[in-house]
Parts: C-alpha cells; structure tokens; sequence
C-alpha cells in the first residue's frame, strides 16, 4: 500500500478483514500478515493502532461482544410481541453467524485473549456467556409479562438454548439450519416453560 493514503476508519477495515481471514481460512491462518493483507494495508498499521496481536484480537472480540449487548437490548424490547419461539429463533440465527462461530473457536484456542477478555470484564467463555446473558433477559422479560411459566427457571432455560443451538449451527454443513431446525430446538428446551 503506498505511503500517505488515508485510511477512512483503519480499526474497522482491520477488523473487517479479520473476520474475512477467520471465516475463510480458520484460527491456524489468523495472523497479522493474513489480516494486513486482507485489509490492503501495511503490517505496520495494525501496530500503530494495537500494541500487538493480541490487543487487536481483544477489541476485536469487545466490538463483536458490543454488538450481542445491542442486539440482547433489541430482544428485550421485542419481550410481549409475536411468537415467543419465533423470536427467540429469529435472535439465535441471527447471533450465530459465522463470523461469532468463529471467534468462539478463536477464544477458546487463544489462551493469553481469554486472559485479557476477562480481565475486560467479559463472561468466563466470550461471546457465548453474553449470548447466554442475552437470552436470559428476554426469557425474564417473558416470563415477567406471562408469557413463561412464573416459575421457568430462565438461568438454566437460556445456557441450555445457546449450547443446544451452538451445536446446531456448528454441525451444519452448506449454510446455516433452517428456521424449522433453530425453532425446533427452542421449543424443546422452552416446552416446559412456554405458555
């Protein structure tokens, strides 16, 4: 990349690239070369704005993480309205896009991003406790307005929903499931508890 172009946001276009390099070619191809290359720019522009690698894989994983908090907001709100499966469904396809599944398998194979997400103040597993957390607050919401049963015990109800579902997504070859497939697996964990 020649000298003196200004980028228009570098952080993002990193990002963005980063998230290219790992769908594409997985945590063993994720380096600063593959992102620097991705992205179109020098290897130095990731230094200048990160200390290192893994600072930048931190606030790569904060934004992602910032983004299920919006979207858990977003949930929440939609608490009272439609079809309680149907929206819970539409939250999971939605959350477990390649890009998070992806960073799931990142965090759990980078032990010193572990270390500085939780030092962030994430949940113990990145990503899949805020998805957890996400859950459990519309499951509350829900179960606040009648919709669930009042004694639904939505803190075992919403890890039991993110493991079944991660497993779902991560088994599938050639796309995401199916609605069918997402909604099925909530109406089972939820069918004690959906009015």
């Amino acid at each position: 990349m020649p000298t003196g172009v200004a980028l228009r946001d570098p952080r993002q276009q990193l990002f963005d690239a980063a998230e290219r390099v790992l769908v594409r070619d997985g945590v063993t191809g994720l380096n600063s070369r593959a992102v620097t290359a991705e992205a179109g720019v020098a290897k130095g522009v990731l230094h200048r704005h990160f200390a290192d690698f893994d600072a930048f894989l931190t606030e790569l994983v904060l934004d992602r993480i910032a983004r299920v908090e919006a979207q858990a907001a977003s949930l929440r709100d939609a608490a009272g309205t439609g079809d309680v499966a149907d929206t819970l469904t539409d939250a999971l396809i939605t959350g477990f896009e390649p890009v998070v599944l992806a960073l799931v398998v990142l965090v759990i194979a980078r032990d010193e991003l572990r270390t500085r997400l939780r030092a962030a103040g994430t949940a113990r597993l990145p990503l899949v406790g805020e998805s957890a957390a996400m859950v459990a607050g519309y499951l509350t919401a829900e179960r606040d307005l009648g919709r669930l049963a009042p004694d639904a015990d939505v803190d075992a109800l919403a890890p039991t929903v993110i493991g079944a579902a991660h497993l779902l997504f991560t088994e599938q070859e050639g796309g995401p499931p199916e609605f069918a497939a997402v909604r099925k697996v909530v109406t089972t964990v939820l069918a004690t508890a959906l009015r």
